[in-house]
């Protein structure tokens, strides 16, 4: 039988438990994603990351750290990185209306700027044993748009969801987590910073595909649907894709509904994924679900699933890994109930494991050593990097 650990889990505190550590050990566990809940300092993240790979070495520890809002650890020494939208108004700025000699300044110190940030962010996170940030994001910053361009569905548990008004302001789940509206610019500053993450030893992850930006809703709290054509898409928000296909090392779906493509959220879309990502784009790297608990997870086809139903929906769909996320805190009755419904789900053949799948996650895996926090402190290409982020 092929092993492939496909599943990727949270814990509640600041250090393993008994029940963490069995958790850890299941074969069908792959990863562990962190929040600012697991933080308190370097010292006890640092502690925490060793205790993890004590349990499992090739169990791949992520985060969610893009800078600006979306940075889950901001003290004892992490440096304030500035969101993604500061290094697209950066390339904007060319001085005298960008004319003469001036023209394309802006551009060329945002990129530089941008890759200081991928280093400083990827360098700190792998001083503390984090192996992964799900960054960049790759969705465009959308000012305007009407109800009648993007829409919600229902959301499960009768929830209602919500209709913005004409010519609302930018979709607040994504915002100024965006480099920029244009997807040349978002390209090639998500390139920038992938090349300084590389830099620091650590691989990149390309999301929302094929792009959130577009839509108001939060797929927190509600099932966006995107109404445009395949052809828009393509040649709007998910051109990044394309254009990075040899550059990103990893994608996280969107769970939006893109109903002149697939009735499926983007997740759970093998139209989306593999014909499309896959095939029509050329990406040949791994593929995270977004978080399962998410309300634009757990409506598929019509029908409120379970976690463990959605994780099967999603790996069929092409997915190499799945999240579920912030259900650690009541005991992880949930974590349980997903890891048991995976191994049911595999001895009915309703779900194989693959092998690429499992050497995709590998691969996220750093090749180099991490570098010793007080030692990357006086290193001269950090602090290089520090002097150029804005």
């Amino acid at each position: 039988m092929n092993q492939h650990a496909p599943l990727i889990i949270d814990v509640a505190g600041l250090t393993l438990t008994k029940t963490d550590r069995q958790r850890v050990k299941h074969p069908l566990v792959g990863g562990m994603i962190l929040f600012a809940r697991n933080w308190h300092s370097r010292e006890q993240l640092t502690a925490l990351c060793r205790e993890i790979k004590s349990v499992r070495a090739d169990l791949l520890i992520c985060v969610d750290h893009e800078g600006g809002r979306v940075q889950r650890f901001k003290t004892d020494g992490f440096t304030h990185l500035p969101p993604m939208r500061a290094l697209g108004e950066m390339w904007m700025d060319d001085g005298k209306a960008g004319q003469g000699k001036d023209q394309g300044w802006g551009a060329m110190q945002a990129t530089n700027a941008a890759t200081a940030c991928g280093y400083v962010l990827g360098s700190e996170l792998r001083a503390c044993g984090v192996d992964l940030s799900f960054t960049p994001v790759l969705d465009l910053d959308h000012d305007t748009r009407t109800p009648t361009e993007a829409q919600t569905l229902p959301a499960p548990h009768g929830g209602r969801t919500r209709l913005g008004r004409p010519g609302a302001s930018r979709s607040g789940v994504i915002g100024d987590r965006a480099f920029h509206r244009d997807p040349r610019v978002v390209s090639l500053l998500a390139k920038s910073l992938m090349h300084g993450l590389l830099q620091s030893g650590m691989a990149n992850c390309g999301k929302h595909f094929p792009g959130h930006g577009f839509v108001r809703a939060d797929s927190h709290t509600e099932i966006p649907v995107d109404k445009r054509s395949l052809k828009a898409i393509l040649a709007d928000d998910a051109a990044p894709y394309h254009w990075l296909n040899t550059t990103l090392a990893s994608v996280m779906p969107a769970h939006v509904v893109y109903p002149k493509v697939d009735a499926r959220p983007a997740g759970f879309s093998s139209k989306w994924l593999n014909d499309i990502l896959r095939g029509q784009l050329g990406f040949g790297g791994a593929i995270f679900s977004d978080d399962l608990s998410m309300a634009g997870a757990r409506l598929i086809d019509g029908q409120e699933v379970s976690y463990a139903q959605a994780a099967v929906a999603a790996l069929n769909a092409g997915c190499d890994m799945v999240l579920l996320c912030n259900q650690s805190d009541d005991g992880g009755r949930a974590l349980d109930g997903l890891i048991s419904g995976l191994t049911v789900a595999q001895l009915k053949n309703e779900w194989l494991p693959q092998e690429q799948g499992e050497e995709r996650r590998l691969a996220l895996l750093p090749a180099t050593p991490s570098p010793v926090w007080d030692d990357l402190m006086v290193s001269p290409s950090y602090m290089h990097a520090l002097g150029l982020i804005p």
